[in-house]
């Protein structure tokens, strides 16, 4: 765009002069014919006519030798400083080794070189600058590899997010953990489920997650030191998955003390355990117990019977006691055939046994009171909960039943107040929902146990009774006559305090260690669109296509795709994509030098309708960004229509975006943009490796962007979109 305005700035000008000289010359020409007499204009007019073809190519001749010098005065003085002003962005912005190119008048070269001087000035106090921060960060450095070492050493799976549900870290347990949650899908399907920048709430249900920080934070306010929370998921495979959640801390207020009851909670760490073989071992050992109990008390009532019949007549007959002698035999042979085919086929003789975690009995009232208040509108109060009671529940379902009851009540007999109460039981715990007025008959009640939990739109696959049998708890319904009230019971396993647990750690336990590079703790979900948000704000995936030929329209395939994402202004190389696609046709044989991929490379690899939807995951919630994205993105579109997966991501082009930057560059391939903005090329021509190097060119691009007031992605895709790069179809 730049370009074209100069080009025609350059002709203004000499439209200017060349019209400025004709008003001159005519002007003079009006003067000297007027003061001339009649025989002097003759004279004249038969003079100029004789040699008018002379006069003209004289002219021309003047006003051409006028335009090379006014061209070369304009280049000189006008567009050299244009030049060195864009190498002098890039000089500041990406590349501080660039010089300044000495073009131009003597005054703009000598100009260039004091610039190159304060350059070389800068660069050593840049390179002093950078000598004396590394020498500063040696201990930092220390302590991160310290930790990186123990997070890729620990046994269990460690997530950390903020509150957003964004992965700020992960170790390598938790990606070959996720890898394995994916099972029953495509390989690749694993590496899609977590990322930097990626929603937990891929993997587990964002309700679970905020119940959990809930309970962390009611334990905060209780000035809980270290307040953690537990709860029992299954995955889409079917695996059960025990989480535990500890919060991470932000920064003290500067008004208040930092005791640690001020600080608010900016993210939290999961810690994952696959229980789903240790469940199982457990109901296969409850299965045999029970298998063998029941089965064998039968056998032993008759091998008992015989035994004290042989006893109490020392002197029957032998054919008699040769009876009960058979008696006893054939019960131990039936015991020991019970024994074995018990061990063999034990599998779905029980009912499976859901894990249970520890919480306050405080806790669970107090989130009881809050779902209900919420969800249905209905006044709640607690009355006569026991300080210090702890039970043994799965809270997540337990609040669904507890919800599901007030909702019945509410809406059958009309209540218009729902009370808690609890207390212990022995080794029990006993919850009390208690309303005054209409009586619930055990019929009614029995009903509510089987029919779907079904709130406020909120749908479980549990029922009641399937919540109390998780439990091991059994649930009736009582009347007060004194007080004219009635209340349905609920016994659950009690816990044994966590509180004493909890100080005997912290008596040990050393401070929390630091974690490094967390700036994804300030961001947060914004309402705002994608267009309006900074380009250093998003993330990014940067990919590349590599195809049978240059022609999509014409039947061209896709062969291979390499990407990578950029998230808080990072390229992250280890999360990538570099997967080949067998095109279901030949290869052309020009175009194997270039890419590399021959037919035997393709042949077995997965189709591209198998692909995309992975590559599509692996978008998720981010811009793309290629060089030429318009030859990419049109391999996608074609596809739109066969595989139903459509990207709708935003754009950017690196070839646009350098048009924007650099206008008045003859060169906006790959490999120029690398040479001017100081970038080493390698691996060209393969998907992965052009995808990483545009991954950095784009980085670079990014602050001179900036300088040139162009901020966020909408402003950077208007940009892009008038240059005349853009108008180029496929």
């Amino acid at each position: 765009m730049q370009g074209s305005s100069v080009k025609l700035k350059l002709v203004l000008v000499l439209g200017g002069l060349y019209l400025l000289l004709v008003v001159l010359f005519s002007a003079l020409g009006v003067v000297l014919w007027a003061d001339m007499k009649e025989h002097e204009r003759l004279a004249f007019v038969g003079i100029l006519m004789s040699r008018i073809e002379l006069s003209i190519f004289i002219i021309l001749i003047a006003w051409f030798v006028l335009g090379l010098i006014v061209s070369a005065i304009y280049r000189a003085y006008a567009l050299a400083p244009l030049a060195l002003r864009e190498q002098a962005q890039v000089m500041v912005g990406s590349n501080p080794g660039l010089r300044l190119q000495e073009i131009g008048a003597p005054e703009i070269r000598t100009l260039a070189q004091v610039v190159n001087a304060l350059a070389e000035q800068r660069e050593s106090l840049q390179r002093d600058v950078e000598a004396r921060i590394r020498e500063a960060k040696t201990s930092i450095e220390e302590e991160k590899n310290r930790l990186a070492a123990l997070m890729s050493e620990l046994t269990q799976s460690v997530v950390v997010c903020n509150l957003d549900g964004r992965i700020l870290l992960y170790n390598n347990r938790a990606r070959l953990q996720f890898k394995a949650l994916a099972e029953g899908e495509p390989a690749a399907a694993g590496s899609a489920l977590i990322g930097l920048g990626r929603s937990i709430f891929a993997v587990l249900e964002r309700n679970l997650i905020t119940h959990a920080l809930e309970s962390i934070q009611q334990r905060l306010a209780r000035g809980s030191q270290q307040p953690l929370a537990n709860f029992v998921t299954a995955s889409r495979a079917g695996q059960l998955i025990r989480v535990q959640m500890a919060p991470v801390r932000g920064a003290a207020r500067e008004s208040a003390p930092d005791d640690g009851r001020e600080r608010p909670i900016a993210g939290y760490v999961l810690m994952l355990d696959n229980i789903t073989r240790n469940f199982e071992m457990e109901s296969k050992r409850d299965a045999l117990l029970q298998s063998l109990t029941e089965g064998s008390r039968a056998s032993l009532g008759n091998i008992r019977a015989a035994i004290e019949n042989l006893l109490d007549y020392p002197d029957m007959e032998a054919r008699m006691r040769e009876r009960f002698v058979g008696i006893i035999r054939d019960e131990v042979g039936a015991m020991g055939q019970r024994l074995d085919r018990t061990v063999s086929e034990f599998s779905g003789a029980l009912k499976a046994r859901w894990p249970l975690e520890d919480m306050l009995g405080e806790d669970l009232v107090a989130a009881a009171q809050r779902r209900i208040e919420k969800k249905l509108e209905l006044p709640t109060k607690a009355e006569q909960v026991a300080a210090g009671l702890w039970v043994k529940v799965d809270s997540f379902s337990l609040l669904q039943g507890v919800t599901y009851l007030a909702a019945r009540l509410r809406d059958e007999y009309d209540i218009r107040e729902l009370r808690f109460r609890m207390a212990p039981a022995g080794r029990l715990a006993q919850l009390d929902l208690i309303w005054s007025g209409a009586v619930v008959g055990s019929q009614t009640l029995l009903a509510w146990e089987i029919d779907p939990m079904n709130v406020a739109g909120e749908n479980s696959p549990l029922t009641l009774r399937e919540v109390i049998e998780r439990h091991d708890g059994e649930i009736w319904f009582e009347r007060e006559k004194a007080s004219h009230r009635a209340f349905i019971r609920m016994l659950l396993p009690a816990a044994v305090p966590q509180e004493s647990v909890e100080s005997a750690v912290l008596m040990h336990a050393e401070s929390r260690p630091e974690y490094y590079d967390f700036n994804l703790f300030r961001q947060t979900e914004e309402t705002r669109a994608l267009d309006d948000r900074l380009l250093t704000e998003l993330t990014y995936t940067v990919f590349d296509t590599e195809t049978t030929g240059l022609e999509p329209s014409a039947g061209d395939e896709i062969i291979q795709i390499g990407a990578t994402r950029i998230v808080n202004g990072r390229l992250l190389r280890s999360e990538s994509i570099d997967q080949i696609i067998d095109p279901r046709r030949p290869l052309r044989p020009e175009g194997i030098p270039i890419h590399g991929i021959t037919e035997d490379m393709v042949a077995g690899q997965p189709t591209l309708d198998k692909v995309l939807p992975l590559f599509h995951a692996f978008c998720e919630d981010t811009v793309l960004v290629a060089h030429n994205a318009a030859f990419d993105m049109r391999f996608l579109q074609l596809k739109e229509e066969s595989t139903g997966i459509r990207f709708g991501h935003p754009v950017l082009d690196t070839l646009l975006l350098s048009a924007v930057i650099h206008p008045n560059q003859e060169s906006h391939k790959l490999e120029a943009i690398c040479e001017r903005l100081g970038i080493n090329v390698i691996g060209r021509h393969t998907a992965l490796g052009d995808a990483i190097v545009t991954g950095e060119v784009f980085l670079r691009m990014i602050p001179l962007l900036n300088g040139m007031g162009i901020r966020t992605l909408r402003e950077a895709r208007e940009a892009a979109e008038r240059t005349y790069y853009a108008r180029i179809k496929y």
